[in-house]
């Protein structure tokens, strides 16, 4: 953690929903005039795709049928650790960019599916703001979490979560069910030994839960909708939260413990925007004030 060189870290398995929460946190940086530098998640596998597919087909004949894009194995927990502390301590860091489909290929001049070269990030930046699968991972050889000044965790209910994730990988990545099936069944040891800790490291969990039977996410036709959704939100440390101005902002919405208010689904990115706003802005005052 750092007064003078803040680092906010969106957490969330693969099909969570931490692309769209990124743009709530983007209208509110544009707003406030907050000048960030990002790093993504992806840009810190170890494999580019095409690599990644034959590492898998090798682990697979060897008999390992989990070996997967959550692990330390196949991601470079060390450089990301590296990265967050850099930021931390002067204000700057290297990275790169995962290129991930045509339109990214022709801005960064990159095949899809490899990586951009290392570089460093823009100078003279207010925060840096990571969004990807392991903003807050701790192992027995690194912690990103501790670097990172507010940590925010993504997390829909395991089975909307892999509603989510069958429907944008087969509409928009052409994988038929059974192969985002068994890429799921494969993920699920390194889910839970390197995604599911960090929910207990972040400061605050957006959990989404469907009101709609969501039993068979296998052959659920359509995604249940923010509406058909109520919003878990659970803070680490309540202390300073003004629960009664939120639940007088928020419509129905109430509190479920002392620390958990529950909103409807449609209300995240106004909940995002009340509770995270004057986070933010707290980074900032006190990034000045260390100067």
């Amino acid at each position: 953690m750092s007064r003078k060189h803040p680092i906010i870290s969106i957490t969330g398995s693969s099909g969570a929903g931490t692309t769209s929460v990124k743009r709530t946190f983007e209208q509110i940086f544009h707003r406030e005039q907050v000048n960030a530098v990002y790093i993504e998640g992806d840009a810190f596998h170890r494999y580019n795709r095409a690599d990644m597919r034959a590492k898998m087909a090798d682990e697979a004949e060897r008999g390992n049928k989990h070996f997967s894009h959550f692990s330390p194995e196949t991601n470079l927990f060390e450089e990301l650790e590296t990265a967050f502390r850099d930021y931390s301590e002067r204000g700057n860091a290297i990275t790169r960019h995962y290129v991930h489909d045509a339109d990214e290929a022709a801005l960064h001049h990159s095949a899809p599916g490899t990586f951009t070269p290392w570089a460093p990030l823009a100078e003279n930046s207010d925060l840096l703001f990571y969004e990807g699968l392991h903003g807050a991972v701790v192992t027995d050889k690194v912690n990103v979490a501790r670097y990172a000044d507010l940590k925010i965790g993504v997390v829909p209910v395991i089975n909307l979560e892999w509603i989510q994730k069958l429907h944008r990988d087969r509409s928009a990545r052409g994988y038929s069910t059974e192969a985002v099936t068994d890429t799921i069944l494969r993920r699920m040891p390194d889910y839970i030994n390197y995604i599911c800790p960090q929910f207990a490291e972040t400061d605050i969990n957006f959990q989404r839960v469907p009101t709609v039977d969501t039993s068979n996410p296998f052959i659920a036709r359509w995604i249940p909708t923010p509406d058909e959704s109520m919003l878990v939100i659970r803070f680490k440390n309540p202390r300073g939260i003004d629960f009664p101005y939120l639940l007088s902002m928020i419509p129905n919405s109430f509190m479920s413990r002392a620390n958990s208010i529950v909103t409807p689904g449609s209300k995240l990115d106004l909940a995002m925007q009340l509770i995270l706003t004057p986070l933010i802005m707290q980074l900032i005052e006190r990034k000045r004030g260390a100067k």
